[in-house]
């Protein structure tokens, strides 16, 4: 009798195994599955996309790298597919063998050192850069695309994403009105002067913003922008990044972002037109 228990007890374990490998595959060829995250901000644009802070502000590189490249929409949207499929939009300090980043890019392969890939900016610049090189890229699938790109095991996967990436790719360009709301309530992760200079140097770096169109001021900065499209690329950029760069309030359009409210609603007082201004906390 003890025989046949333990017999049972181990087609039972080699049962539950293998359903247990089944899941695993299963979630390895839909993506990464990933702690569950705060999902503190909403980007509305013909559709609704819910992301975390950090989900939030490697979109909004992505994007803004993608356009200071000179690209079209399209390439943002594979881009972020991509980057959806790959990592969930989260830096990943590890992968299948020796992947890292926003899109599982592998040292080995050419794509660069650990450390280069990890920089969000780096990585977003190497895959645009690889999709430049496919040829009729623009008139493929996203997912088709981002295969050529990524050789996946599982070429299909990306498809999935087209939508969501659409909503966040429409939003991040400007096409959308206070399309990026993020509510921000953990204590800020700069103040002051170290905001407003964390500030000046992510707009450089991702969308080529120079200083004269950046006035800086104690309490964060002033944007020119050429015209409506770039004012709201600009202002859902700096919502985008609002937790990680301190930002307490955007002002653009007639329009106001508050990190404790988390919405875009009418502004109080003058707003001047053409200006994008951040304010970020104040030193402690």
């Amino acid at each position: 009798m003890r025989g046949r228990a333990v017999l049972a007890a181990l087609a039972a374990f080699t049962v539950l195994a293998g359903v247990g490998i089944v899941l695993v595959i299963k979630q390895i060829g839909d993506g990464f599955t990933l702690p569950r995250v705060s999902r503190s901000c909403v980007t509305e644009a013909d559709g609704q996309v819910e992301l975390s802070p950090e989900q939030m502000a490697n979109a909004a590189t992505i994007a803004a790298i993608g356009i200071q490249r000179g690209l079209p929409e399209r390439a943002v949207i594979v881009a972020l597919a991509t980057a959806f499929q790959e990592s969930q939009l989260r830096n990943l300090a590890g992968g299948d063998r020796d992947s890292v980043g926003l899109f599982q890019q592998r040292p080995s392969q050419g794509w660069g050192t650990p450390e280069q890939i990890q920089d969000t900016r780096y990585a977003a610049t190497q895959f645009y850069a690889a999709l430049e090189q496919v040829r009729g890229w623009e008139k493929m699938r996203v997912t088709d695309a981002a295969q050529t790109v990524q050789r996946s095991a599982f070429p299909e996967a990306y498809e999935k994403w087209s939508g969501d990436s659409t909503v966040l790719t429409r939003a991040l360009l400007g096409q959308f009105t206070g399309a990026v709301a993020c509510t921000v309530s953990r204590e800020p992760a700069l103040r002051g002067d170290a905001a407003t200079e964390a500030l000046l140097r992510g707009l450089k770096l991702d969308w080529g913003v120079s200083r004269d169109a950046a006035s800086p001021a104690t309490t964060g900065l002033t944007l020119t922008a050429q015209d409506e499209r770039q004012g709201w690329r600009y202002a859902h950029w700096l919502v985008s990044h609002a937790n990680d760069h301190g930002v307490q309030r955007v002002r653009f359009d007639d329009l106001e972002w508050t990190a404790a409210d988390g919405r875009w609603k009418s502004a109080e007082g003058e707003v001047t037109p053409g200006s994008v201004v951040a304010e970020v906390s104040a030193d402690a």
